[in-house]
């Protein structure tokens, strides 16, 4: 069954959408929605779960030195929706689709003497030390290269980078807001839309920290830039070129590391782009030639295999580079100029 939403644009991103690309306040979007099984924005180790899961099937870790608890991953997710809800009031907002891995299990008290063939379900305790959660607002879209991109938010949590065998302190948290490909589900993020660590000591700081990123995101820029990625062509030799030097990268001395910037691909990523160059249904060469978009792409897509606590920063650094290589290639930026000599 078809699913039609319709709503009127915010005024918040009326002030944030460039003249181009906005449409009038007065008229209303029409999204028409196909139910149909997408592949995850993340593959790598993760399980899916529901919020109600995290709520009601998840102990809450704490602070062993003072026994405080610690700011749990469905508050987390509920203070960045509740924020999204507000900078984007009269958006549609999807609800949070959250992936999870590295299971911590335990037992209550009174089955500390239990066999583990004699435990009953209610003996058992189990929290995630790793969560990853997309909310998509399917009214806030754009079409990019011919793939049409959602406005997504994302947001990560790992207690590992906490230390909880200690006091209560800030525990650190990243979050995003980008666009979402819907050809491939892939996270396009830019620099200007991403912190990699906050601290907080409550759901409150989470919701403000979110709303002060949201603030700072460009928009207009971000569409520009990716719709530029799109103008600029590889030869197959070029693009050999490339993913060659990107294997030498990783083998270079650390000095001589130092003074390239930085490419947080690895080795199984890039043979994964070199494969799907050949067989990827929307961005394999074509003909010996290879758009930039389609390359940023096939950089995105390698990195869902990446485990979720370093999604989001080589999603932003597969930014940086597909940017700074057109940069090299155009001859406008020398940065990026050793990939492809």
């Amino acid at each position: 069954m078809e699913t039609i939403l319709l709503t009127a644009p915010s005024q918040n991103m009326m002030m944030v959408r460039s003249n181009d690309w906005k449409q009038d306040v007065e008229d209303a979007v029409l999204i028409r929605e196909q139910p149909q099984k997408r592949s995850p924005f993340i593959e790598a180790n993760t399980t899916e779960v529901t919020l109600d899961h995290l709520r009601n099937e998840c102990i809450i870790p704490v602070f062993s030195k003072d026994n405080e608890v610690c700011i749990s991953h469905q508050s987390f997710i509920e203070s960045v929706y509740e924020a999204t809800k507000d900078f984007y009031h009269g958006e549609t907002i999807c609800i949070p689709d959250i992936r999870v891995s590295h299971i911590v299990k335990g037992r209550i008290p009174e089955a500390i003497n239990k066999r583990t063939d004699q435990l009953l379900e209610s003996d058992k305790t189990m929290y995630y030390e790793r969560m990853i959660f997309n909310i998509e607002i399917p009214t806030i879209h754009q079409d990019v290269n011919g793939n049409q991109l959602h406005l997504s938010i994302t947001g990560c949590k790992s207690y590992g980078r906490d230390n909880l065998s200690g006091k209560m302190t800030a525990q650190k948290f990243s979050i995003a807001v980008g666009f979402l490909n819907l050809a491939c589900t892939n996270q396009c993020l830019s620099t200007d839309g991403y912190k990699e660590e906050i601290r907080a000591t409550s759901s409150r700081d989470l919701y403000q920290f979110t709303l002060d990123l949201f603030s700072q995101y460009n928009v207009a820029k971000h569409i520009h830039l990716m719709r530029s990625l799109g103008d600029t062509m590889l030869t197959e030799h070029q693009f050999c070129q490339i993913l060659g030097r990107m294997r030498l990268y990783n083998y270079l001395p650390q000095h001589q590391q130092k003074e390239l910037p930085r490419l947080l691909i690895t080795d199984s990523q890039i043979n994964n782009v070199a494969k799907q160059y050949i067989h990827d249904d929307n961005f394999a060469g074509n003909n010996g030639k290879l758009s930039m978009w389609k390359f940023y792409n096939l950089i995105t897509g390698a990195n869902k295999n990446s485990y979720l606590d370093s999604f989001l920063g080589r999603s932003v650094n597969a930014t940086e580079v597909s940017l700074g290589l057109t940069e090299a290639l155009n001859h406008k930026d020398e940065a990026y100029s050793w990939f492809i000599e």
